[in-house]
């Protein structure tokens, strides 16, 4: 049994295509089955049923593949310690953040990172917080960058700063002419909303109390797969939605004119990196930490823990 025999059954595993897995290993696929073969029949045991599409791992497979990504992670966290001894800081880290998050901090931190850390490959995956917690612990990222607080088991979360909420109205809605916005003055009847599955989408859901509320008389629903898209629904048309601080700092003139703040305690969304509690990139979390902070406007930075919005609806 190799390492090398380890990593290609994650990667099919990962990838569920034998074609696939080996392209992401820079093998031929004769090269990927052939190892792959000879660790079942060390093992005793077939690992993939081969007769699927996509491929899919056997009962004894998959408690085999859940070892061998400890295994890989033990090893890998040998290789960072005796590396951090060194003073080097190599290797990959791979990153899942939520698409409310992506558009706005990639920018910010990658040309940071890549500079200061040359010899890191950064993978970053733009995933939506289930799917992080899931990748999490299977072991196919290092850590995600979401909105907390989880309660989820095995899961640490590490706070990074609290993003203000803010109201994006229409000119033509009653909320256009208050200088702060209550939750009561929005009109849920016109209010944008993202999509199921995102969680800033219960957010406002939670914040506006919208549970029991519909959309009567009303003779179009559109739910948006993007906050930008939310803002553009509002410039074009009658309407109101929220915007967490991130999406508004690129703003035109005209743009800002549109922005509201809630009164006082303005609602807040916490935004933490997260991490399964047995990973073993530590230093490399840190760091990929430390540059994302950096990259951070101070505004934000400084905001405080007021009141801060649930996650789960």
């Amino acid at each position: 049994m190799t390492f090398t025999q380890l990593e290609y059954i994650v990667a099919v595993d990962i990838h569920r295509h034998f074609a696939e897995a080996a392209n992401h290993c820079y093998v031929t696929q004769p090269t990927l089955s052939m190892q792959i073969q000879k660790l079942e029949e060390e093992l005793g045991v077939k690992l993939f049923d081969r007769s699927k599409q996509p491929v899919l791992p056997t009962e004894a497979g998959s408690e085999v593949i859940e070892q061998a990504r400890r295994i890989l992670a033990e090893r890998d966290g040998l290789i960072e310690m005796v590396e951090s001894r060194k003073g080097i800081v190599n290797g990959e880290i791979r990153i899942g953040i939520i698409p409310t998050l992506a558009p706005y901090l990639i920018p910010l931190f990658v040309p940071l990172f890549t500079k200061k850390f040359p010899q890191v490959k950064l993978v970053i995956n733009e995933l939506t917080t289930a799917n992080i917690i899931t990748r999490l612990r299977e072991g196919k990222i290092d850590a995600g960058v979401l909105v907390t607080p989880l309660h989820e088991a095995g899961i640490r979360e590490d706070v990074l700063f609290y993003e203000e909420m803010l109201v994006y109205v229409s000119k033509h809605n009653d909320a256009y002419n208050k200088t702060y916005v209550l939750t009561k003055d929005i009109d849920p009847g016109k209010l944008w909303l993202l999509e199921e599955g995102h969680c800033f989408r219960s957010q406002i859901i939670n914040l506006c109390e919208l549970r029991k509320s519909t959309k009567e008389g009303s003779h179009f629903e559109y739910e948006a797969g993007s906050l930008e898209t939310l803002r553009r629904m509002v410039d074009l048309n009658d309407g109101i939605t929220i915007l967490p601080e991130l999406a508004t700092l690129d703003m035109s003139a005209a743009q800002l004119r549109n922005l509201r703040h809630f009164k006082q305690p303005a609602p807040v969304r916490e935004v933490s990196l997260v991490v399964h509690r047995d990973f073993v990139k530590r230093k490399l979390v840190e760091a990929f930490k430390q540059v994302l902070l950096s990259a951070v406007p101070d505004k934000i930075k400084k905001n405080k823990k007021n009141l801060v919005v649930p996650v789960a609806s």
